[in-house]
């Protein structure tokens, strides 16, 4: 399963816990907000536990048929 994995720009402060547990998912843009590059390159648990490491549950994780899973 692949998850799709997306950035709530308004909520995301710059912690950049996502960075530091998925480097090749998540980068800085020119704003210091996190994007999102390539969520296939880790599996889906690093996937999640980046998202959880948000403090601000700035990074919405959803299945592939779009369900919320978190936050």
């Amino acid at each position: 399963m692949h998850m799709k994995v997306r950035v709530d720009r308004e909520l995301c402060l710059s912690a950049g816990n996502c960075i530091a547990i998925a480097p090749t998912v998540f980068e800085f843009d020119e704003e210091r907000k996190a994007v999102v590059l390539d969520p296939t390159s880790v599996d889906d648990d690093t996937l999640l536990e980046a998202a959880e490491s948000c403090p601000f549950d700035a990074i919405i994780v959803e299945d592939e048929q779009g369900r919320q899973i978190y936050p």
